[in-house]
């Protein structure tokens, strides 16, 4: 747990009734404590509020689960609320209970006035109570290399998954064996009910999709409007939609070396996309050699970078961070993004909720000759980030609590539903999108033709941004179009970034051995390859937006 604050193996705490207590959900109505929020801060003009809510630990125990309570906010309805939307921003392990106030001041005047905005942290993730967390010490940087170029050094990777794992399953207790999207689906609504609504309006992003779509199949009566934007492939388990998104996650890196080739003459690090990539790359082994701040390795140089394959906005600061370190031995700007969008031991709670859901939701290979295998086969394909992404869920292979079957989505008794994706969207390929339409008869696809970021609607697109407000706040879908691989609406993209060098950031002191160029060397290819994971992709963007 979180500063192993809230043991769950059947003590009680503030968040766990004594074992054998009696857990029900909460009656339709049974209504919420809402008070001023603590820890959250909304943009001027908008209005917070936090609750909590106890729901089972087992939904399937009855009266004899333990309890874990859900943190929760709302933006109220500044008129009569006729109706509640749920929103969600991906994970799993990622609170939510931000993304209430981003998502009402994205709402037209009308929708503001009619609609309770409510965002909640998923069991054991944020402010619900117990929470996952493991080891912070496991993303203390420097990190071992990505990439293994020896067996030694894959057996240091592995062991260390193992660790971790271990470690996880001596702070996570009982709540480690209920995790899944399932639990968190069941929770969905438990807090419907103690909202008093006998149905409800729900905006899922990324892994919310997969939640959102989890829910609607559960309890699709419970459902008003759904709409579920960047969608995660309803057919692939966790391990096989790893191995696909590294592959995505390559092409849309593929796509912001190519901007900043033909931006070269803001940036000078290369006039084709392949120079610029061979640049990145010979940072990065010159990074292996000497750490930058004696904290910013090839791994931390990996878990920053990742986010140019979630959002194009972040492009324009990560080339520059680049550019300052491989054209002028500048590392202040790299210090500035690793600080702002890399991974720290502060990260621990989200990787181990994001473990504790991925890990159970379905079974993951225990050999791990498979992982080898399939570690090798996915870097030679996709180098950016396909040993990154095998060590982020290696856990898995050796995680304490049993996996259930993966959930088959079922859409059809679903009223109506709205899909938005983007092409260019690399943690969810556009492909996630085309198989959830086909599990959802009634559903509309609008796909944003050419955009290059994880996360479409409100995000600025006035095409898109219009279907999604429309079938919010009427019902109204776009007309069918025909097949479901294809949009039902197909909107223009929103324009590519356009280059900046921000002004000069200050110098710091570390900065690479100077004997080690960080010139125009190509990448190394000793080793066995370079890495990414299924990182809960709203903890991406929220890095961008700090």
């Amino acid at each position: 747990m979180v500063a192993l604050a809230h043991p769950m193996a059947g003590e009680a705490s503030a968040a766990t009734a004594p074992p054998g207590a009696a857990a029900d959900p909460p009656a339709v109505g049974a209504g919420l404590d809402w008070a001023a929020c603590t820890d959250l801060e909304a943009p001027k003009g908008i209005e917070l509020e936090c609750a909590t809510l106890p729901v089972p630990l087992d939904h399937h125990a009855g009266g004899r689960s333990a309890v874990v309570e859900i943190a929760l906010s709302r933006v109220p309805a500044r008129a009569e609320a006729t109706d509640a939307l749920l929103v969600n921003p991906g994970g799993p392990g990622s609170g939510g209970r931000f993304l209430a106030a981003r998502t009402a001041g994205s709402l037209p005047g009308d929708l503001r006035d009619s609609y309770d905005v409510i965002g909640f942290d998923p069991r054991g993730t944020g402010a619900s109570t117990p929470a996952v967390g493991c080891d912070p010490d496991y993303f203390t940087a420097p990190r071992p290399d990505s990439v293994p170029a020896t067996a030694d050094d894959e057996r240091l990777m592995v062991k260390r998954s193992r660790t971790y794992a271990e470690a996880c399953e001596r702070t996570g207790g009982a709540l480690l064996n209920h995790m899944r999207t399932t639990d968190s689906a069941h929770d969905l609504d438990a807090i419907r009910a103690a909202l008093g609504r006998e149905r409800i309006d729900y905006l899922g992003y990324s892994y919310g999709t997969y939640l959102g779509g989890v829910y609607a199949t559960l309890y699709p009566e419970r459902v008003r409007r759904l709409v579920l934007d960047s969608v995660v492939h309803p057919d692939r388990s966790w391990y096989q939609g790893n191995l696909a998104q590294s592959r995505s996650l390559e092409a849309a890196a593929g796509r912001f070396f190519d901007w900043v080739a033909r931006h070269d003459s803001a940036y000078g690090l290369g006039d084709t996309a392949e120079e610029v990539a061979g640049r990145y790359y010979a940072t990065r082994e010159a990074l292996r050699a000497r750490p930058v701040d004696d904290r910013i390795g090839p791994t931390e140089l990996e878990s920053t970078f990742l986010v140019a394959a979630y959002a194009a906005q972040a492009w324009p600061f990560l080339a520059s961070a680049l550019a300052d370190l491989s054209n002028d031995n500048r590392p202040a700007r790299l210090v500035s993004a690793f600080d702002r969008m890399g991974e720290s031991p502060d990260h621990d709670p989200s990787f181990a909720a994001y473990l504790a859901t991925e890990c159970t939701d379905a079974p993951w290979p225990r050999s791990w000759q498979r992982w080898r295998t399939d570690a090798r086969g996915v870097h030679a394909d996709a180098p950016f980030l396909g040993w990154y992404n095998i060590w982020y869920n290696a856990p898995c292979a050796f995680w304490p609590a049993e996996p259930g079957e993966w959930f088959q989505v079922d859409g059809e008794r679903v009223e109506n539903a709205l899909l938005v994706h983007a092409t260019g969207d690399g943690p969810t390929p556009v492909g996630g999108a085309y198989a959830m339409h086909r599990r959802f008869p009634e559903a509309r696809l609008v796909i944003e033709d050419g955009g290059l970021s994880h996360g479409v609607a409100l995000r600025g697109n006035t095409c898109v941004d219009d279907a999604v407000i429309d079938y919010l706040r009427e019902g109204r879908l776009p007309d069918a179009g025909g097949t479901p691989d294809g949009g039902d609406l197909v909107c223009g993209a929103r324009p590519e970034p356009e280059p900046r060098k921000p002004s000069p950031a200050p110098q710091r002191q570390a900065a690479p051995d100077p004997g080690v160029s960080l010139g125009s060397a190509p990448p190394s290819t000793s080793g066995a390859s370079a890495g990414f994971p299924v990182i809960p992709a709203i903890g991406a963007l929220a890095r961008i937006n700090r």
